[in-house]
């Protein structure tokens, strides 16, 4: 990358899944790219056993289908070497707020791991794109690298892309900041974000929060609410919630959190 000046490295990670739930899908596939300062690279591809069937709809997205995972490895015999090859490098992606770190960490909990949040900027060349011009992936590569996305929705071709976007956005808005930090600081979402289709639960750029209920609920951490008042999760467990509801609060009432710190 010739515009991005990075003090130590930047892993660009992309996600192709069962759907499109952080909270009750999982990871099929992952890639990495991790870019050190002196311009050298790392790749890692990995298949994942999902444990579940992958839905018609996802394999018509992405090519992925059953047969293709029967012999992958399940996510936690995996998982220590994907946070290794992290280290503690920055973090990147396209869509990553909202989709990809919510997933990865979702399934880093499953497998009784956490990826350490403290001090790691993350860029999300989505963010940048759409508040420059909202379009969507293979739009950004035609707009700023002057390519048509071959391969999309395969996350090796995707954060490929993904990497060439970010650097071409470097390159297209002088304006921009050139260190990871410094990115972070100005594109990091601002909201909170709905994780689960009723918008009970939301993301607030670090862990899930509660989007409803009485005083000392609304926009309390799910994990201090799952440790101090479970009976108020047992409640959503008895009435007429959704499915992908339920899921978290089932999660988190076995000690499981889609948060990061």
């Amino acid at each position: 990358m010739r515009h991005l000046v990075l003090d130590r490295p930047l892993v660009f990670l992309d996600l192709e899944t069962t759907g499109v739930s952080p909270v009750a899908d999982r990871i099929v596939e992952f890639s990495m790219i991790k870019v050190y300062p002196d311009g050298i690279r790392e790749a890692m591809t990995r298949r994942v056993n999902p444990g579940v069937l992958i839905p018609p709809d996802a394999t018509r997205i992405h090519g992925i289908t059953d047969a293709d995972v029967a012999d992958a490895p399940a996510f936690a015999r995996i998982a220590d070497e994907l946070l290794t090859f992290i280290g503690a490098a920055d973090l990147a992606g396209f869509n990553i707020h909202r989709f990809d770190l919510p997933m990865l960490h979702r399934e880093l909990a499953l497998a009784d791991r956490q990826l350490d949040m403290h001090g790691r900027a993350v860029i999300d060349a989505q963010v940048i794109y759409h508040r420059k011009v909202p379009r969507d992936l293979a739009a950004a590569y035609r707009l700023y690298c002057g390519k048509e996305l071959t391969n999309a929705h395969r996350s090796a071709a995707d954060i490929e892309a993904c990497v060439e976007v970010l650097d071409a956005q470097l390159a297209a808005y002088p304006d921009l900041p050139r260190a990871p930090r410094d990115l972070y600081e100005r594109f990091a979402p601002r909201d909170v974000t709905a994780i689960d289709t009723q918008g009970k639960i939301r993301w607030d750029g670090r862990e899930a929060v509660f989007g409803f209920g009485p005083a000392g609920i609304r926009g309390r951490p799910l994990r201090e609410v799952a440790t101090g008042n479970s009976r108020f999760l047992s409640w959503i467990l008895r009435k007429d919630f959704r499915p992908d509801v339920k899921a978290i609060v089932q999660s988190a009432l076995r000690g499981r959190f889609p948060f990061r710190r």
